[in-house]
């Protein structure tokens, strides 16, 4: 069951959450909430205040600014990478955040679309030094804000994730391994009793990973089973969570090497049986250039990436970052959640997935009508993940975080991993030893 998503009482639920839990922000927007730039400026173009910049142990920096939306919350711009052996940032994004959150109850009594309809971006609460180990905490000025609106909110620290990579030699007189270390970015949101943990992770190794993990409590005042089943919580058969899903949109505004001007390729692979002669079965990929806007579906053998149009590595191959979908339930309910990707034609109107605003006399107020056969010359990837919630004893109290989210992972952005120890670094292109 959604957590303290009250179907019927909801808007009230929300006001005492965001009442009790707000501390802080002020009409003003924080920083300048203009639409991205065809010419974007340099990665640190931005106040101190509103400027995110960390050198990771392995050498590599990420570089962004920040600003906090009334509808979007936490948007990052002007996103850039720079690893060891590069000489000046590599730009990635013009601009990174949430395109819509859509839940739609399974009893088809109500849906939410959180961002647009019901105060996501208002709900954002304060975070505790021990929410955000290692790290600042920094405090987000609200806009349009319900309560008071200076929220210390937004938590940049690192983390570490593990093995970046281990390797020995046939000789295993040898082992290369080193631990990787990622730049963690994230708010909290409460919409209801249910708290949204908007995580953003850039790795030492390029890779950027969206995450939207769901937490708080389950609403006590939904156990009716009005999806007709239900699911038991608590003793006996009396109480039963009515089931729902979270459809969470991304949008993202890719710049690579400073340039809007990328192109779009989608790559498919096809398995077919052993022919004569051979042990195996053939895999044969082909690759096809995405001119137009996209609706496409993930499935098994299938891969977009975004490729730059002005930058290539020291090996002379284009820049790019390839799309990985994560686990998703796609809800066939509603047009715009049908598609796993779509990549629009860059308009500073379309802002949401759904119910969106836009600009006064625009008329499709979801991503899926913006797909119409206009040509691509400054693409913009709106990624859908789904996830059918259908909830259990262990979801109380509170209620453990369930994630969901993508990828986004570097594809010829450096010559070799960028993390590479300098002995192996001659390595590139041949294995065998020197002379």
């Amino acid at each position: 069951m959604r957590a303290n998503r009250i179907r019927h009482a909801r808007r009230a639920a929300v006001g005492l959450s965001v009442a009790a839990l707000a501390a802080g922000a002020t009409t003003a927007a924080g920083p300048a909430t203009a639409q991205p730039q065809a010419a974007p400026a340099p990665a640190a173009d931005c106040s101190a205040a509103y400027r995110i910049e960390q050198k990771l142990t392995s050498g590599t920096t990420w570089r962004m600014c920040w600003r906090y939306d009334s509808k979007a919350g936490l948007v990052l711009e002007k996103i850039s990478y720079q690893p060891k052996g590069e000489t000046k940032p590599i730009k990635v994004l013009n601009s990174a955040r949430l395109g819509q959150i859509h839940v739609p109850y399974d009893d088809g009594s109500v849906e939410y679309d959180d961002l647009t309809g019901f105060g996501f971006a208002q709900g954002l609460v304060n975070l505790a030094p021990g929410e955000c180990p290692g790290g600042t905490i920094k405090t987000v000025k609200v806009p349009d804000a319900w309560q008071d609106p200076n929220v210390k909110g937004l938590c940049t620290t690192t983390r570490s994730r593990g093995h970046a990579y281990r390797m020995q030699g046939d000789t295993a007189n040898k082992v290369y391994q080193a631990q990787g270390k990622d730049l963690l970015v994230y708010t909290v949101n409460q919409v209801g009793w249910y708290e949204y943990m908007t995580e953003w992770r850039f790795q030492d190794d390029g890779t950027v990973t969206m995450n939207v993990g769901a937490t708080g409590s389950l609403s006590y005042e939904d156990y009716d089973a009005g999806d007709g089943r239900g699911w038991p919580i608590g003793d006996g058969d009396r109480a039963k969570a009515t089931s729902h899903s979270h459809n969470v949109f991304w949008r993202l505004d890719f710049a690579l090497d400073g340039s809007t001007k990328n192109t779009v390729e989608q790559y498919d692979s096809t398995v077919s049986a052993p022919v004569a002669g051979n042990r195996a079965p053939t895999t044969r990929t082909t690759r096809t250039k995405v001119t137009k806007e996209l609706a496409g579906d993930a499935k098994s053998y299938r891969w977009w990436r975004m490729v730059s149009a002005t930058g290539k590595n020291k090996d002379k191959h284009p820049r790019s970052y390839e799309i990985v979908p994560g686990t998703s339930t796609k809800y066939p309910g509603r047009s715009y959640t049908k598609h796993d990707l779509y990549v629009t034609q860059y308009n500073a109107c379309e802002k949401f997935a759904s119910h969106n605003p836009g600009c006064p006399g625009t008329q499709s107020k979801s991503v899926d009508k913006w797909v119409n056969g206009q040509a691509l010359t400054h693409p913009v990837v709106w990624m859908n993940v789904g996830f059918h919630h259908i909830a259990r004893d262990e979801d109380q109290q509170p209620m453990p975080v369930h994630w969901q989210g993508f990828s986004i992972v570097p594809r010829d952005v450096t010559a070799m991993n960028p993390l590479t120890p300098g002995d192996l670094a001659w390595q590139n292109g041949h294995w065998r030893p020197r002379s």
